[in-house]
């Protein structure tokens, strides 16, 4: 087999953020994670590096190296979803404070650093939040651009448009101008719309298949995804709601279960009505060049699957 692809997961846990985290560490053989950076989003900077940890000694893994990175958007006062995540952001299972260190460096630090010393195209970054840390990587150090692997990143939407206003979805919306500078920054890019992600939906049986597992790992996941759907079923009408972030993780495993179209990505950062809508090209009526390979289709059954064996083995 293959080497595993090395990542840096950039995240604002988030119970689905958690689910992609375990996700990964879940999967050595494909996936070595080398950090996990976190970005003031779904909850304040504070309690994303927290909960980054708290998901890590879910998993059974205190070696993993944890840092924090930007507390606020590079323009924009931030805006956070406590609604949808509760107050700490991973309501549901009791929480604690985590043993294992944050570690002293800057998240974007980290960034920059582990992109210069692995050689060039080797680093994949996944993006599960605001893309504040990558942006300011970008800016702080433009030789890092042409190194980047791959940015595989959950955000934005086309035909299902807003989840935050109603032309915007919220990891874009709450910081555009980042997302401005990685798509237009030349590096290849994997987009996971709520397109896709609204048609992976936690469903009782398959909540109930993860906490059936019985693991620490497992039943944490479990009470997190629970707590989590109920403002979504409440929202769309669905039964269970649907599971974003670890559509990132689950592309690198098992890419074969999506599939999307190669187009230009726009960022709207002006107007007051639709600040944060990604203008997605995706019948191809303009002459602008394509940036982006958005998905728009994958297998939920098989998703669930490898999220749930993946999870049993932590």
């Amino acid at each position: 087999m293959a080497n595993p692809r090395k990542i840096i997961i950039d995240t604002d846990p988030g119970q689905d953020d958690a689910a992609a985290i375990m996700l990964a560490l879940g999967s050595p053989l494909e996936l070595d994670l080398l950090g996990v950076t976190t970005v003031a989003g779904n909850v304040p900077l504070s309690r994303t590096q927290t909960n980054a940890r708290i998901v890590c000694e879910f998993a059974g893994r205190p070696d993993v190296k944890v840092f924090a990175g930007c507390e606020r958007p590079l323009k924009r006062p931030p805006v956070t979803a406590e609604y949808v995540h509760g107050p700490t952001g991973l309501d549901g299972p009791e929480l604690f404070e985590p043993t294992m260190p944050l570690q002293d460096m800057n998240g974007v630090d980290f960034i920059i650093d582990t992109l210069r010393t692995h050689e060039a195209g080797t680093v994949t970054l996944c993006t599960l939040g605001p893309m504040t840390n990558v942006a300011t990587a970008f800016q702080h150090a433009p030789d890092i651009i042409a190194r980047v692997k791959e940015v595989v990143m959950m955000g934005g939407a086309y035909f299902e448009v807003g989840n935050i206003t109603p032309a915007a979805e919220f990891n874009i919306y709450v910081d555009p101008e980042a997302a401005d500078i990685v798509f237009k920054s030349g590096v290849p890019i994997v987009m996971m719309p709520l397109d896709l992600t609204h048609k992976v939906l936690t469903l009782k049986a398959r909540v109930e298949k993860i906490r059936a597992l019985g693991s620490r790992a497992g039943v944490a996941l479990a009470d997190m995804l629970d707590f989590f759907e109920r403002f979504d079923v409440e929202k769309y009408g669905s039964d269970g709601g649907p599971l974003h972030d670890p559509t990132v993780i689950a592309y690198l495993i098992k890419p074969e279960i999506f599939s999307g179209r190669h187009c230009n990505v726009e960022i709207e950062l002006a107007s007051e009505l639709t600040l944060g809508m990604t203008v997605v090209d995706w019948w191809r009526v303009t002459k602008r060049e394509k940036n982006a390979m958005v998905m728009k289709d994958i297998d939920a059954q098989a998703f669930f699957d490898l999220l749930t064996e993946r999870v049993g083995r932590l």
